[in-house]
C-alpha cells in the first residue's frame, strides 16, 4: 500500500472536493444508526505530554472512520477540554489547500495503458474522472486509495481529524497547522518522473487486486484496538516497501516529516498553549516516532491507557 495514510490535510481536501455517481457497483453508503447514540469509547492512541509546569496531548488519529465514531470517549473528551489549541498536520479547512493542489500537475502525459488503468480505477470508485482530472495522477489514485474505506463501512467524512476540527471549532476555540501547505506539497509526490510513475503503477495495482482494501481494513482494526506494536510492524504488512525506492519515499512521508511535526508541537506549547496535537497513528511509530522526539525535547511522555 502507498503512502497515502501518512499525509491527511491535502488528501481530505481531494476527497471532499469530489464525490460518488450513484451506479449499482458503487460503494454501499455509510449506515448512520438510528437511535439512541451508541456509547462513547476511546479509539487509537493517546499521550500525555508534559513539560515547564504544562500539560499537553499528543493523539494518533486515523484518517477514515465510521458514524459511530462520532463520539469521543471519555479520555479523549477529557484531554480535548484541558486544551487550549488543536493542532493537525495541516487544517483541512485552510483555504488555500485546493489552490496548492492545483498546482501539483503531472510534468508529462501518462502512458496509454497506465491512462487506461486509472480511468477504470475511477469508475470502479464511482467517481467522475473530472473530480480531480487537474491533479497529479498519483494524487489522484492516492485519493482512490482512501475511498477503498467505502467499501469497509468507513470514510473520509468521519476521519479524527475531522471530528475534532468541527468540535474544537464548535466551542470557540484554535486550530493550528503543524505543517505548511508547501511541506505537505515537498512531501506527496516523488520529484523524479520515473519513480512518480512506479509508485502510481503501484498504487493502481493494489487497487485492482483489493490487497490496499485489506491493509485499510488491517490498520483500522489496529488503530481502534490502540495496538501499537501492530503500527510498528505496518511496514512488514503494508506491502507498499518492497523496493529502496519505495522505501526511501516511505521515509519521506513519514520519518523525515517528524522532526518538523514535534517542532511545532513544542513550539505551541512553549508559547503557553495546552496543545492538543492530532497526528495520522503512524507518525507514533519507528526510530523516529513523536513520542520519542518530544522526550528527546525534554517533555514527560506517558501512554493513556484506554478502558476496553
Amino acid at each position: 500500500m502507498t503512502g497515502a495514510w501518512r499525509w491527511f490535510g491535502l488528501l481530505l481536501a481531494l476527497v471532499l472536493h469530489g464525490m460518488a455517481l450513484a451506479a449499482p457497483a458503487c460503494p454501499p453508503p455509510v449506515q448512520v444508526a438510528v437511535g439512541p447514540a451508541a456509547a462513547e469509547r476511546d479509539r487509537g492512541l493517546l499521550w500525555r505530554i508534559s513539560r515547564d509546569g504544562r500539560t499537553s496531548y499528543l493523539y494518533g488519529t486515523l484518517h477514515v472512520g465510521k458514524p459511530a465514531w462520532r463520539r469521543f470517549g471519555p479520555q479523549i473528551s477529557a484531554a480535548l477540554k484541558a486544551s487550549d489549541v488543536l493542532a493537525l498536520e495541516i487544517d483541512p479547512a485552510d483555504p488555500a489547500l485546493l489552490e496548492a493542489l492545483s498546482d501539483i500537475r503531472s510534468p508529462e502525459a501518462l502512458p496509454e495503458p497506465v491512462r487506461t488503468r486509472l480511468l477504470k480505477a475511477y469508475e470502479r470508485a464511482c467517481l467522475a474522472t473530472e473530480a480531480m482530472a487537474a491533479l497529479h495522477p498519483l494524487l489522484q489514485a492516492s485519493t482512490l486509495t482512501v475511498l477503498e474505506a467505502r467499501w469497509l463501512g468507513m470514510d473520509p467524512a468521519y476521519a479524527s481529524e475531522a471530528l475534532l476540527s468541527a468540535q474544537v471549532r464548535a466551542n470557540g476555540r484554535k486550530v493550528v497547522s503543524l505543517e505548511t501547505v508547501a511541506q505537505q506539497k515537498a512531501a506527496l509526490v516523488p520529484e523524479s518522473s520515473e519513480e512518480a510513475l512506479a509508485l502510481l503503477e503501484q498504487t493502481l495495482a493494489q487497487l485492482e487486486d483489493l490487497s490496499g482494501r485489506r491493509v485499510l481494513e488491517r490498520l483500522a482494526r489496529a488503530w481502534e484496538r490502540g495496538d501499537l506494536p501492530a503500527l510498528e510492524d505496518y511496514d512488514t504488512w503494508c506491502q507498499c516497501v518492497s523496493t529502496e525506492a519505495e522505501r526511501a519515499f516511505m521515509r519521506k512521508l513519514n520519518d523525515e516529516r517528524n522532526p518538523a511535526l514535534a517542532d511545532g508541537i513544542e513550539a505551541q506549547h512553549r508559547a503557553g498553549k495546552r496543545v492538543f496535537a492530532a497526528v495520522g497513528a503512524l507518525h507514533m511509530t519507528g526510530a523516529a516516532a513523536l513520542p520519542k522526539l518530544l522526550a528527546q525535547r525534554g517533555f514527560k511522555v506517558e501512554r493513556i491507557a484506554f478502558t476496553r
